[in-house]
């Protein structure tokens, strides 16, 4: 007997549904338990984690090398300077035009007032030139736009553009003014018309001179830009595989509800009298657990409507009897002029408006009883409380005839189930009806109420003559009408114990009938609820 409470993911996790032909190519075996939210994220997330990645890894790639060639540049400021000091005029000119084609840089020396004593230009020519970016081709273009928007993105503050001075004296370089005063190598980027970097350094030689080193580092735009290159085709490839995974996760979403969509569309239409509602049993995510929770829906629905069907058709049945009985009655009293006919039928039109009265307030009590309990909301209810105070009403209404009731009250506390009260009585209260109308004269109908395990157990025993075999599940269908004979006519509607076992079955509860084993003769009723959890609250 399964519980109330049971959750929408204890339906999901179910792997008891067998597959169906229609369903195949909408499970997903390799999904695990990973919802769609967490595929979903997963498929968005990773283009830009490699994205991020890649920047980062580009931005400390440009850094360290930017800082290398400006170490380079520095020691070769460093090391010239340290050489000029201990050569002469002539030897010097020299020196810094062979190390000035070298490393592709110019070397200038200036004299402690600023003038400019020595330029390795003026010895070999220019060892760089600034390229005009208008003379450039247009891909150069592109290069340095996405040059500008890749340090706009990390934030990269935009160096100074570099100028030849017009006077080339040492006031015309700060990182030399700040040399001369801190006494040791300064080194400074500025950027070429075409944004290549342009490194000097600045380091003082013997007798306050100064040497100022500059070199137009295109090696270093282009190792930039190649890497750069590398990781967009990275990129690239991340994105289409972003792509193609967003297609495939949004395939196996869409066509499992498109399936379901349509099969709620039949539903919804009703022409179909069995909708196939694919379960998609091996699906343990969100599609698989709306899956099932629309197939268990649609299957209740049309359990529902069969049972409104059936209903209907017994309600219509029942009722044609009684409203024939007194349309010949009244048809009758015209044409019948002994008075004691007269009375004798309009005892017959009496107990036909009685028995019609009763069986539509029957009716209408089996019709609330479904929708009512999914409305109710259960609580914990003390069977032996409730059960005695059942059988005390019985006895002081004196409805018991001479049947006598014994109830053996179970222990204080040991009985408690969650339910709704009202109903719970209700459906005892027919099931103890039963017996009692069922019982002989002076008989004994013995209720007992037990916790046994995990389950409260009811039993309601009578002396009459008990159910046969073939009709223990026939006597609780609407409208079974074998009474015992000294029942008043009309008096049972043939709902009674319809009712009790709906109200059993939307307590997760079971209920059947057998003979006694304890008798020569008579019925037991049993009744197994569900035992509430042991810190539940009584209802008064």
């Amino acid at each position: 007997m399964g519980s109330r409470r049971s959750t929408g993911w204890d339906i999901a996790l179910a792997r008891n549904d067998p597959p169906d032909s229609s369903e195949l190519g909408l499970d997903l075996s390799w999904s695990r338990r990973w919802s769609l939210t967490h595929r979903i994220l997963a498929v968005n997330v990773i283009t830009l984690v490699v994205m991020g990645l890649a920047i980062l890894f580009l931005d400390s790639f440009r850094n360290q090398l930017q800082d290398e060639r400006e170490r380079q540049v520095q020691r070769e400021a460093y090391l010239t300077a340290a050489a000029i000091g201990e050569l002469s005029a002539p030897e010097m000119r020299a020196f810094v035009g062979r190390i000035g084609q070298a490393s592709d840089s110019r070397f200038r020396l200036y004299d402690r007032s600023g003038a400019l004593l020595l330029d390795s230009w003026r010895v070999t020519g220019p060892t760089y030139r600034l390229r005009n970016p208008s003379e450039q081709r247009w891909t150069k273009s592109v290069a340095r736009a996405l040059d500008r928007g890749f340090n706009a993105l990390v934030g990269e503050r935009t160096p100074t553009d570099f100028q030849e001075p017009t006077v080339d004296r040492l006031q015309a370089w700060p990182e030399a003014v700040s040399a001369t005063k801190a006494g040791r190598p300064v080194t400074a980027i500025r950027n070429a018309p075409d944004l290549t970097p342009v490194i000097s350094a600045a380091a003082p030689s013997g007798g306050g001179n100064i040497v100022l080193v500059t070199y137009n580092d295109r090696n270093f735009t282009r190792t930039i830009r190649l890497e750069r290159r590398k990781l967009a085709v990275g990129l690239l490839v991340a994105t289409v595989l972003s792509v193609l995974l967003s297609l495939f996760l949004a395939r196996t979403i869409a066509r499992p509800l498109r399936r379901l969509a349509l099969a709620a569309h039949r539903v919804r239409q009703g022409r179909a009298r069995e909708v196939k509602v694919p379960r998609l049993p091996s699906r343990r995510d969100e599609i698989g657990l709306l899956a099932r929770s629309v197939s268990d829906m649609s299957h209740a629905l049309r359990q529902r409507i069969d049972n409104i069907e059936a209903f209907a058709a017994d309600v219509t049945h029942e009722l044609k009897n009684p409203l024939a009985s007194l349309r010949s009655a009244v048809d009758g009293l015209e044409r019948i002029e002994d008075p004691g006919l007269k009375r004798q039928l309009l005892d017959v039109v009496r107990q036909d408006v009685l028995r019609l009265d009763r069986l539509i307030g029957d009716i209408g009590e089996a019709a609330r009883t479904d929708a009512e309990l999914a409305r109710a909301r259960f609580e914990a209810v003390d069977l032996g409380e409730l059960i005695g105070a059942l059988i005390k009403s019985w006895e002081e209404r004196r409805l018991t005839g001479d049947v006598r009731i014994a109830f053996a009250r179970p222990r204080a506390r040991s009985a408690i189930v969650l339910g709704e009260p009202n109903r719970l009585a209700r459906a005892l209260n027919n099931i103890i009806d039963n017996a009692i109308s069922f019982s002989p004269t002076g008989g004994l109908v013995e209720v007992a109420v037990a916790r046994v395990g995990d389950l409260v157990r009811i039993r309601i025993d009578d002396e009459g003559p008990g159910v046969p075999e073939a009709a223990r599940e026939a006597i609780f269908n609407r409208f079974h009408s074998v009474r015992p004979e000294r029942d008043p006519f009309g008096r049972h509607s043939g709902l009674g114990l319809a009712i009790a076992r709906a109200i059993v079955k939307g307590h997760d509860g079971e209920i059947n009938v057998a003979d006694r084993d304890d008798a020569p003769s008579g019925a037991r009723f049993t009744i197994c609820l569900q035992a509430a959890p042991e810190t539940q609250e009584v209802a008064p």
